[in-house]
């Protein structure tokens, strides 16, 4: 097979796997013979032999028997001699050990977590509980200097964590396809640290992480507790951050709620912009059903939706965007099946299951439980007539969320902190009130204790 027949064949891959992934693995590689049904390619280092065998050998055979050739099977040898550098400034392909190193937005075929093509900018609806988090990742997605780093996306289950990042990925891919991106779950982090640790391959672990312009790690409260990984997560961090390049961490929590999280990652996350991804208010509950509501109306023309629709189930279920979109899915497939308008009647014998559990109301018991145990405060103390500060903030805090998160009176709420007048009640809530636009870390505990309580 001539050169020229594998440049062809190039172009083809190419197409098939994007640029970055072909600029990283397949260009470097070099043809050096095609005999009784073998193709043969040397590559630079052991370790890029091995990744295209496993990734991207297929696509490779597929193209070459399109082109005409005989072949049966691939075979990449490692090269004696290092050749010199290709054309491409980006491709360190001995510099990764782990699986799948590299996921951006043109790769489809990755274990655990791959970019979602749904997840971009374009698909992101803006409200105020995510205006803040969305123009950050709109920022960093530019590909330019930011005056933060990291940035700490943190939130609870659903709210567009995982979302914005894939949509940074995705905006970086097109802006900036010279940038080497690398977007895993804390996880896989682990994951690929034992399994160079296993194989002896930590040095190239370690270029690997650190030969990146963008890191992204999903769910970092996965590795608080295990030593060994974040001795490495904080040298990497430290690696990258002196460079200047940018990382992007998203957790369940902000950095000092995560327990077990050693106090000098935690410092180095609070040193770059926090950003909490609120709840979902009404407003902005609705604007995702309608945005999925134009999408569907492509998908099924015929359909009819009746008024009101979307705003009960904008009031109804609240607990976070996943479910939301799931009952929305289901209520227009399920419409599509058996050949009926979308009405009020339809969604509710529809979505019995899901409107049920929407439906779970939080207890005053449940939020006495959750605030003691979050300021590690006795339960008896909370409910009693202790008045030092470490008590009484606690206890105005559940008084406060006792008021917004269940339909009690405050004569009521006041019975069940230990017999406090109406009046004691209506004072600590609006203490709360006062406090909460002015005291970060107050908020911050708010926004976790709703979450927990909600969820």
């Amino acid at each position: 097979m001539t050169q020229e027949t594998w440049g062809r064949v190039q172009d083809e891959i190419l197409k098939s796997v994007g640029k970055n992934n072909f600029a990283t693995w397949i260009e470097p590689l070099r043809i050096i013979d095609l005999s009784e049904g073998i193709a043969a390619f040397e590559a630079p280092t052991k370790f890029m032999r091995d990744w295209v065998s496993r990734n991207f050998a297929d696509p490779i055979l597929r193209e070459l028997r399109k082109a005409g050739a005989a072949v049966e099977r691939i075979e990449i040898r490692v090269a004696e001699i290092r050749p010199a550098p290709v054309s491409a400034p980006v491709s360190k392909p001995s510099a990764a050990k782990a699986r799948k190193p590299v996921r951006l937005a043109d790769e489809t075929d990755l274990p655990g977590a791959p970019l979602d093509p749904r997840f971009t900018f374009d698909s992101f609806v803006v409200g105020k509980p995510n205006e803040l988090a969305h123009a950050a990742a709109r920022r960093v997605a530019e590909g330019g200097p930011v005056t933060f780093n990291p940035l700490f996306l943190y939130g609870g289950v659903g709210l567009g964590k995982t979302h914005l990042m894939h949509a940074i990925a995705h905006e970086l891919n097109t802006r900036r396809p010279d940038l080497r991106v690398l977007y895993l779950s804390a996880e896989q982090f682990m994951y690929r640290f034992i399994q160079a640790l296993r194989e002896r391959q930590i040095m190239d672990f370690k270029e690997m992480f650190r030969s990146v312009d963008v890191l992204m790690v999903d769910d970092v409260q996965f590795i608080a507790g295990k030593d060994s990984t974040q001795e490495e997560f904080f040298h990497t961090f430290n690696a990258l951050v002196d460079q200047g390049k940018q990382i992007v961490i998203s957790a369940d929590r902000a950095p000092g709620e995560i327990k077990d999280l050693e106090e000098r990652i935690r410092s180095r996350l609070q040193c770059g912009l926090i950003v909490d991804l609120h709840p979902t208010d009404y407003e902005l509950r609705l604007g995702i059903l309608q945005t999925k509501t134009e999408a569907y109306r492509a998908q099924y023309p015929a359909l009819q939706i009746a008024d009101g629709v979307l705003e009960f189930l904008a009031h109804r279920i609240t607990t976070n965007v996943r479910v939301l979109e799931g009952a929305l899915t289901r209520l227009f497939a399920f419409a599509s099946l058996v050949g009926r308008e979308i009405t009020l009647d339809l969604a509710q014998e529809c979505l019995v299951d899901i409107l049920r559990a929407s439906d779970r109301k939080v207890t005053i018991e449940e939020i006495q439980r959750k605030v003691a145990e979050h300021y590690n405060v006795r339960l008896s103390d909370l409910v009693g007539p202790k008045r030092v500060r470490t008590i009484a903030r606690p206890r105005q805090i559940a008084m406060y969320l006792a008021k917004n998160l269940t339909t009690r009176s405050l004569p009521e709420i006041g019975r069940r902190f230990g017999g406090r007048d109406h009046t004691t009640i209506m004072h600590g809530i609006r203490k709360i009130e006062e406090l909460k636009s002015s005291d970060v870390q107050l908020a911050e505990d708010l926004n976790l204790l709703r979450r927990l309580l909600e969820s």
